[in-house]
């Protein structure tokens, strides 16, 4: 058994161990937090055949334990020291995997509290098994007897990054015992104060633009109303329970967008938030892969036509069926015509017509902006009050959002992973004037229809002038169907990295060309 001084030398390289591991997990931390801190979805995840994430656990794990191999053996005769050379070059390797795999987090990691709980609890887990590793392998080198014992016996310390996985879901399940009472005081809190403010109350779900039609209808509103909505992609009950308890409500007319990846998620917001009016903006096999059957989702969705007074519906929403009374399907966009700019339609809400022109662009858009209209005309605006609102609607930032660069146009499209929405998307970057180039990864979470989808967008891309793929994810099948629509594979690169894609922009692009960004896949991918 090691003596009091060593072991504070061991206690003191398990600091030091735990530290750099700590750095290296960020990444999962990450995950977990996006995958709202569900450990079976994170487990899914991680067991990933092409999980490259822990592949480079894997590697580190490999390389730690043959160079802290390597320089045992190599500085053995230095007796302490050579733990100390190891110690270093462990920590060392660790800040360089830390150095070089640095990436921003489509979603950045967020440093609330639970996050930090949760790091800490998984430093002390891993703290306790390093040091119990040190010592137990102490204890046996010292039993062997042999000099090279002593310089193998940190060496095993090095598969640790392969088992990072572990020990943050071993820490997220243990905090959960804390965590989730927690989180249903917090909610319930919320709950209590959506049910005492007398504001209307509008949930918004459906698979694909609950994010454009909140933000529309609540700048539509605010000309006439006192409006207030959850921001972004706040869509969970923690979210808007965070919305609310930390803005409070004051307000007329309160939106909530409700977002749903396994079933009971659309029952427990619309308990939450008991809204009175509902939208649903459409169906689609987005979250096939979570719900199993297109069937599933619509009984998701359903459930906030079962709760709310009244609902409207968008066009692909149509069979949902339920028990609440509907409001009739008398809206609609006609005419639309697409531009690189703009989009102009005819707005049509029962005998009423509008021609009208706006920022957003899409077809899309101007089928959100009319279910956006229904909903405002059925919450006490006037159609001409909402005509005279539509040209001064700002687009939803990385949904086809257009902006300019060194005289380039690019069409930020980095949020949308809906099949409908890409052929949208390269419907508008078809209208550009210049090269047209996109850069895509494909489209994920779409289950059995994933691979037939992704065909179906590679055709689409055919006539572009440049097709830039990332990653390895669903790329083969995009450029499958970019081969079978006739494209022609010179105009097509396959590349690693955004940043490489980045990078060859550079030298195709030039002024009075765009370029689309079709989606930037979850970090989990």
């Amino acid at each position: 058994m090691p003596n009091t001084i060593e072991l504070l030398t061991l206690a003191a390289y398990a600091v030091a161990f735990t530290t750099m591991l700590s750095c290296c997990a960020l990444p999962l931390f990450g995950i977990l937090q996006q995958e709202g801190y569900h450990s079976g979805d994170a487990v899914k995840w991680y067991a990933r055949k092409k999980n490259m994430l822990r592949r480079r656990y894997q590697l580190l794990a490999l390389c730690l334990v043959l160079i802290t191999a390597l320089l045992g053996l190599c500085f053995c005769f230095l007796g302490g020291y050579a733990e100390l050379i190891e110690a270093a070059g462990y920590v060392g390797l660790c800040a360089l995997f830390v150095f070089a795999s640095r990436k921003a987090l489509k979603v950045p990691l967020n440093p609330t509290k639970r996050l930090i709980r949760l790091v800490i609890c998984t430093y002390l887990l891993v703290f306790a098994a390093v040091y119990g590793a040190e010592i137990g392998l102490f204890c046996a080198s010292s039993a062997i007897g042999q000099p090279w014992a002593f310089a193998l016996r940190m060496a095993p310390v090095g598969l640790f990054p392969a088992l990072l996985f572990l020990f943050a879901a071993a820490a997220n399940g243990v905090m959960m015992g804390y965590e989730v009472p927690r989180a249903r005081h917090f909610v319930k809190k919320a709950a209590f104060a959506l049910q005492e403010c007398d504001c209307v109350k509008v949930g918004i779900t459906g698979s694909f633009a609950k994010t454009s039609v909140k933000t529309f209808a609540a700048q539509m509103l605010s000309k006439k109303f006192n409006v207030k909505a959850t921001p972004a992609s706040y869509n969970t009950p923690i979210g808007i329970a965070k919305f609310v308890n930390e803005e409070g409500l004051g307000c007329d007319i309160f939106l909530a967008e409700m977002g749903a990846r396994h079933v009971g998620d659309i029952k427990e917001l619309c308990e939450m938030v008991r809204p009175k009016v509902g939208v649903v903006t459409g169906i689609s096999s987005q979250h096939l892969e979570t719900f199993g059957s297109l069937e599933a989702i619509k009984r998701e969705k359903g459930e906030l036509a079962r709760a709310a007074e009244k609902v409207i519906l968008g066009g692909t929403a149509a069979d949902l069926g339920g028990n609440a009374m509907t409001e009739g399907r008398d809206f609609r966009a006609e005419n639309i015509q697409l531009y690189c700019d703009k989009t102009t339609f005819t707005l049509v809400i029962g005998e009423k017509r509008a021609d009208l022109e706006t920022k957003i662009l899409g077809r899309h858009a101007a089928e959100d902006i009319a279910l956006s209209a229904a909903l405002c005309l059925s919450l006490g605006m006037t159609f001409e009050e909402i005509v005279s609102a539509v040209p001064a609607l700002t687009p939803v930032p990385h949904r086809l959002e257009r902006m300019q660069n060194g005289g380039v146009i690019i069409l930020d499209d980095s949020y949308n992973s809906n099949p409908a929405g890409a052929q949208n998307a390269v419907e508008v970057l078809k209208c550009a004037a210049g090269k047209k180039v996109v850069v895509t990864p494909g489209l994920v979470e779409l289950g059995e229809l994933e691979e037939n989808a992704n065909e179906e967008l590679g055709k689409a891309l055919v006539g572009l002038d440049a097709v830039i793929l990332v990653g390895e994810t669903r790329v083969l099948a995009v450029r499958n169907g970019y081969k079978a629509g006739g494209g022609d594979e010179g105009k097509l690169k396959i590349v690693p990295t955004l940043s490489a894609a980045q990078a060859l922009l550079g030298e195709l692009l030039q002024s009075g060309d765009a370029v689309l960004f079709l989606n930037d896949l979850p970090d989990k991918y």
